[in-house]
């Protein structure tokens, strides 16, 4: 699997901001920008010795192909915000921040949040980004947050979002085929019932789904 350097980075933000064709109702930003300030933030984490995790759309193009994003997402513990104060915060609550580094979007997920501190500490690994090495979810921690997440984006009517998440769990499942049994036991700490029965019947059409791919696609 071809890693993504971190300029590769700046390139799938930049496209994927440039050809969002909401973005030029305020007129075009200034791409090359975007992509030295994914240079330089990545830079600063480094130097500051922030502990953080990368995960979300970026990570994930660590292990399949095709997927887009617009931002950077990364776990860590609310303290290390005391560290970046070229961070401009746009929203805080109990578990994330959605900031800016110059014109780069950042969604943090805080590891005050139970499995964030999980994912972060115990499915996370040090991959080298072909210029740097960058800590990033694995496979299985990039899992348990998408599933993690559903029943609530299903609350808020989020269908678009949902089927972005849908489609990286899917994709996730047939390609890296992980122990789902063991994933689910893990969430199940994390979640009540009712959003574990919910997130249970996801997982199991889409493992249907994928064993109708596998047999069509062998005939």
């Amino acid at each position: 699997m071809t890693i993504q350097s971190s300029a590769q980075i700046g390139d799938v933000i930049r496209n994927a901001v440039v050809f969002n064709i909401r973005n030029w109702l305020g007129g075009m930003m200034n791409s090359d920008s975007l992509i030295q300030s994914v240079q330089d933030f990545f830079t600063l984490l480094e130097q500051r010795q922030i502990d953080y995790v990368l995960v979300g759309g970026i990570a994930i193009l660590h292990y399949i192909e095709g997927r887009n994003t617009q931002d950077l997402d990364v776990l860590m513990a609310v303290s290390a915000l005391g560290k970046l104060p070229e961070l401009k915060v746009a929203s805080q609550d109990m578990y994330f921040v959605r900031a800016n580094y110059n014109e780069l979007q950042i969604d943090v997920l805080l590891t005050q949040n139970p499995l964030f501190k999980k994912v972060h500490s115990q499915y996370s690994k040090v991959e080298k980004f072909l210029d740097r090495k960058i800590p990033l979810a694995t496979v299985e921690g990039l899992l348990l947050l998408k599933l993690y997440a559903l029943p609530s984006l299903y609350r808020q009517g989020n269908f678009a979002r949902v089927g972005i998440y849908e489609n990286d769990i899917a994709t996730l499942l047939h390609d890296y085929q992980p122990d789902v049994s063991s994933l689910l036991r893990e969430l199940s700490q994390y979640v009540n019932q009712s959003d574990l029965a919910e997130i249970k019947g996801v997982v199991s059409e889409i493992q249907k789904r994928i064993k109708r791919f596998k047999n069509e696609s062998s005939e």
